[in-house]
């Protein structure tokens, strides 16, 4: 009876198996930096030809091996680092598998030397193009040499699959920073025919970024750290005003694994708020630390996919802690004039401007610190006295000519004072102010020079905070309509409202479903304008469906940002110097004072030094 189903030999096993270890020479100089990582070096150094076609060679000072273990390493299925399956939900090391060397020997020409501190005469291994095995005694220097020679050389369709020499080395070079990210307490060099590339010395995580990535990188960087009794996070995320469109510059390391997460993703990109634009992605080196047993990293050869035993746990917990480390810092972008272009100035932003954490002092002068702005001077009454008053008696100064004399007494009414410049010009200091331009745009000085908020999308961050806040509290607060308001719906409007409707009524809308697609409003939530109900609740609809057609946001997020877009004071509406004073300080009690809801700035600041360079001013 003639057998179809057969046993393969060692040998082509091993090579089916590699397919999966050794896609690439980046994947040889992972797995072989990683057995120098498990063998405690100190000092790694890695050396390339030719991209890693003609050779990959690591050498550590790490423990060395002896000539049985150093047998036993190319051999399949073999490894020191676990003994039974209970030790695959406690894995410490980077390899375990047993898979690395017998994977890379099956498809190379293959060399190891290794000596422990120990021996007075180490190992060498050869295994040749036959695939014979050769062993001799030697002295070689401490710690352990792999070298990889003519990759492929035995399965030409995958060194056929290689792509040019720019992008595999591109590939290492990619590899050998994300090692050397995980361990600054380690020195990394790399070479790539026989040029240095790269030579890391051992120090601070400070030191090993700017080395990886620019001198400059930290001042663009926010620092993060959270420690618990079960899980720690630290590292680095950017600031606003550094967003990458690349979506490889995110670096996540688990344990000091570099890994590969969507959960952890997402909860970054998702602490960020809507300062990302569609295509926009933070720059961020994190590290996790984790008790192994919670997390599974027996996934795929590779081990870059990574499974958490809580996923909705860590999700929190990272989210939380970019969130508080992104307000922890005062991040209002500082603005210049740009003199590069000859034909025309434009400003532009000043990324890498130094910032101290918990330091708020370069705020308008009534807001003395981040402390104060979380307790405004001003009770709930009075804001929605003041706010209702903006809603309900709005004035829109619309000047007949836009040629009017700039020191007429009509541009006077547009020109506010603080109560505080009355009591410093008592002192004898400078006089703080807060102006209204144009009634578009609040004006106030602070230590270092003028900060200018958009006051729609300021008051615009203000009510989705508001709205996001009742939405969980689920404790409505309706103002009642002494003449409700009825109105037919489009089907599509109707349908959409009656989704919705328990959304909006957590935000104060009381609305009655009547039949043939109409509805009757009885109350409203306290922002919005007597008169404007029907036409704020049609555009809280459309704007539901613009963010539903064009961003990522779920259904709390979106109708907290429709909201608050279609209900925000306008530009063009006028406020009163306390009306503005309040608008700055609620906007800056806010977590995120520096984007309104749909990504667009609120604040920006021109340094006075801008202003003395423009006028001439040396002192």
């Amino acid at each position: 009876m003639n057998k179809k189903i057969k046993i393969l030999p060692n040998y082509v096993a091993n090579k089916i198996a590699a397919g999966e270890v050794v896609q690439r020479p980046a994947s040889v100089v992972k797995e072989l930096m990683e057995n120098s990582l498990d063998a405690s070096a100190k000092n790694i150094e890695v050396f390339i030809k030719r991209a890693g076609k003609v050779l990959i060679q690591v050498s550590d000072d790490g423990e060395g091996m002896s000539e049985e273990d150093a047998l036993l390493s190319v051999r399949r299925h073999a490894t020191s680092k676990i003994s039974n399956i209970e030790d695959l939900t406690n894995i410490h090391s980077y390899g375990f598998r047993g898979e690395a060397l017998s994977s890379i020997a099956s498809v190379s020409v293959f060399e190891l030397r290794t000596e422990r501190y120990e021996d007075e005469i180490g190992t060498l291994i050869r295994i040749d193009e036959e695939g014979q095995l050769k062993t001799e005694k030697g002295s070689f220097p401490k710690g352990t040499s792999v070298a990889v020679k003519n990759l492929f050389f035995n399965t030409p369709a995958r060194r056929h699959f290689l792509k040019s020499n720019a992008t595999e080395l591109k590939h290492i070079v990619d590899v050998f920073k994300k090692e050397a990210l995980a361990h600054p307490e380690i020195s990394f060099k790399l070479f790539s025919d026989d040029d240095l590339f790269f030579d890391f010395k051992a120090g601070t995580i400070q030191e090993r970024m700017s080395s990886v990535f620019a001198e400059n990188i930290n001042d663009g960087l926010l620092e993060a750290h959270e420690k618990t009794d079960f899980i720690n996070l630290s590292g680095f995320v950017a600031k606003p005003s550094y967003l990458s469109r690349a979506k490889g510059e995110q670096y996540l390391f688990v344990n000091k694994r570099f890994v590969i997460s969507r959960t952890i993703n997402h909860a970054v990109f998702t602490a960020y708020e809507n300062i990302l634009e569609k295509g926009d992605y933070p720059f961020f080196v994190l590290f996790l630390e984790i008790d192994p047993a919670k997390v599974d990293v027996n996934v795929h050869p590779s081990k870059l996919e990574i499974k958490f035993d809580d996923e909705s746990s860590i999700y929190s917990f990272v989210n939380a802690v970019v969130k508080k480390t992104i307000g922890s810092y005062d991040l209002v972008p500082s603005m210049t004039f740009d003199d590069e272009t000859p034909d025309r100035e434009r400003l532009r932003f000043n990324k890498f401007n130094k910032i101290e954490k918990e330091d708020f002092s370069d705020r308008p002068s009534f807001i003395k610190n981040k402390k104060e702005a979380e307790t405004p001077a001003f009770s709930d009454e009075e804001i929605d006295v003041l706010f209702g008053s903006i809603n309900q008696e709005i004035k829109s100064v619309r000047p007949g000519s836009d040629d009017a004399h700039p020191f007429e007494k009509t541009q006077k009414t547009e020109i506010y004072h603080s109560a505080s410049e009355e009591e410093d010009s008592h002192v004898g200091s400078a006089s703080s102010f807060i102006v209204s331009l144009h009634n578009k745009y609040i004006l106030a000085q602070i230590k270092t020079g003028l900060m200018i908020i958009d006051q729609h999308v300021a008051h615009e961050r203000i009510l989705y905070e508001k709205a996001l806040k009742s939405l969980k509290a689920d404790m409505p607060f309706a103002q009642q309509l002494l003449f409700p308001q009825n109105v037919k719906l489009d089907p599509a409007d109707y349908e959409l409202l009656q989704e919705l409707i328990p959304h909006l009524n957590r935000l104060g809308f009381e609305i009655k479903f009547k039949k043939n697609f109409g509805i009757q409003i009885t109350g409203v939530p306290s922002e919005v304008k007597v008169g404007t109900e029907v036409q704020n609740l049609n555009e809280i609809l459309d704007e539901y469906r613009k963010n539903e057609r064009e961003k990522d946001l779920d259904i709390v997020h979106n109708i907290a940002a429709s909201y608050s877009c279609k209900t925000a004071i306008k530009a063009g509406d006028k406020l009163t110097e306390s009306e503005m004073r309040i608008l700055v300080d609620q906007l800056f009690a806010t977590s995120m004072p520096y984007v309104c809801p749909h990504g667009r700035p609120i604040v920006i600041k021109i340094p006075l030094k801008e202003f003395d360079r423009r006028f001439g001013r040396t002192s």
